[in-house]
């Protein structure tokens, strides 16, 4: 039983409290989402230090399970920073679950990859293209006229709403979890709540691929005006067949056991090469 100072969020036997969740929407891991960022998993590793505590205490007596969850958490994931506890609150929901036997492991990183894209558009949005720039304005008018309330109010408006939403997003992703999930598993409707985010994760991922790998190439068919290169003929077919195609090499090639940075040497080689021949657009 959780002590009197611990509010208890879902039925009697959850393990998790308000109190657990507010530490977690301002923990190392939460606040340092683009401390460890890289280009292969993004804010995977931030992510699991984030929820380590609920895995440590669901997890303390199966030393399997634990290293399991681990490894589920430090697969791709990428948001806007002040969201991410929402997604752990829902994340932590489902491993509860999970560490009782009552859920499927697979369907917390289909969950994830589903909310990253919308929840991150909005959150972009907001933060970046809405609050930064008021607090921007505000702090940089005052403090061009040597205002010492100019950088305060910057970090004022920017923060106060960010761990607002950190913390009310923590405790509402977890009861949003909790209620939709015993609901789900009381209607059936779970595994079409796994197959419906593995879809929407798979998009994602397509388009990510599209925006975030840049391949094009140079090689043209026919001559003068009339010529036009091989790249525009695949994007009239499908656009971003390109990228797509080279995520799914690397992936491929990552599969079997080629070393990444082998990867990355002959990337530069094949890119440089390329280039150089006209076979990639300088």
């Amino acid at each position: 039983m959780m002590t009197s100072e611990e509010i208890k969020i879902a039925d009697n036997t959850s393990q998790v409290s308000k109190k657990d969740l507010i530490k977690m929407a301002v923990n190392h891991g939460a606040l340092g989402m683009e401390f460890s960022w890289n280009y292969p998993r993004q804010m995977h590793l931030a992510f699991c230090l984030m929820i380590n505590p609920f895995l440590k205490k669901f997890y303390k007596n199966d030393k399997k399970g634990y290293a399991d969850a681990l490894t589920r958490h430090i697969a791709f994931f990428n948001i806007t920073p002040q969201l991410a506890p929402f997604v752990g609150g829902v994340a932590v929901s489902m491993e509860e679950k999970i560490a009782k036997g009552e859920m499927e492991p697979e369907s917390v990183n289909a969950v994830k990859a589903a909310l990253m894209g919308p929840l991150s558009g909005i959150g972009d949005s907001i933060f970046l293209g809405c609050i930064r720039v008021i607090a921007l304005g505000v702090g940089l008018s005052l403090a061009m006229q040597g205002n010492i309330l100019g950088p305060i109010l910057y970090a004022l408006i920017y923060n106060i709403p960010a761990f607002l939403v950190r913390i009310f997003g923590a405790v509402g992703g977890y009861e949003l979890g909790m209620k939709y999930l015993q609901k789900a598993q009381e209607t059936g409707a779970m595994d079409k709540l796994v197959y419906a985010a593995g879809i929407l994760g798979i998009m994602v991922i397509g388009a990510m691929s599209n925006s975030m790998v840049y391949t094009t190439l140079g090689l043209k068919i026919g001559t003068g005006e009339a010529a036009t290169t091989l790249q525009e003929i695949l994007d009239s077919i499908l656009p971003g067949a390109l990228g797509l195609g080279a995520t799914w090499l690397f992936y491929w090639l990552l599969k079997k056991k080629v070393s990444p940075m082998v990867l990355i040497i002959g990337t530069i080689i094949v890119g440089v090469l390329g280039a150089y021949l006209g076979i990639f657009a300088a």
